[in-house]
């Protein structure tokens, strides 16, 4: 898709540039030391267990309504085995991709659907895809409420609202509001966390 579908009334001033390059250099902080365990502690801590209702669509993009599942819930050992060593860091224990490195952290190259990289659930349609010039793929909204969770994340001595998948638990990013209309919201996500589904 172009940049016209993604980013109407999107652009970011430079003193907002510069407030998300800091929160950019805060992310960088979650690959390494004792803040990064600290965040894995908390996701583990989130384990589902119960059934979960989440809006499920089919292969061509369409809701099929609402399901109530079963939680996707594996062993660190057979995540890994899942995972690529990026995709487990990040949705397992919590970490961040550098900016700019992720796939379609611009924007996606046609209409489709991004998918949870650990249990398949929708989260994005890459019509609510943004250029936020921060790095990371942004979108103003989830694909359904149902699909992804917000868990407070007091990391790094700030409060951030962190987005995870409602149906297995992967971190997936967080969501700030700054972001365009319709709803002022920036979910800033990581590429490694999702998968993309072109939508024909």
């Amino acid at each position: 898709m172009n940049d016209t579908r993604h980013s109407p009334n999107t652009s970011v001033s430079a003193s907002r540039r510069r407030v998300l390059a800091g929160i950019s250099s805060i992310g960088f902080l979650s690959l390494t030391g004792l803040s990064a365990c600290a965040r894995a502690d908390e996701a583990g801590s989130r384990t589902l267990k119960d059934p979960v209702t989440i809006m499920t669509y089919d292969a061509g993009g369409q809701a099929t309504g609402l399901e109530s599942l079963a939680p996707v819930v594996k062993t660190p050992a057979e995540w890994r085995a899942q995972l690529s060593k990026q995709a487990y860091h990040i949705t397992r224990e919590a970490g961040t991709e550098r900016p700019y490195t992720g796939q379609y952290y611009d924007s996606a190259p046609e209409h489709g659907l991004y998918r949870c990289v650990c249990c398949d659930t929708a989260l994005y349609d890459s019509a609510t895809q943004f250029h936020s010039g921060t790095g990371w793929p942004s979108f103003y909204q989830p694909v359904d409420p149902h699909n992804v969770t917000e868990n407070r994340d007091t990391s790094f001595g700030t409060v951030r609202t962190e987005i995870a998948c409602a149906r297995c638990a992967a971190h997936l990013g967080h969501v700030f509001r700054d972001g365009p209309e319709p709803t002022g919201l920036r979910y800033c996500m990581n590429a490694a966390a999702m998968t993309f589904h072109a939508i024909s």
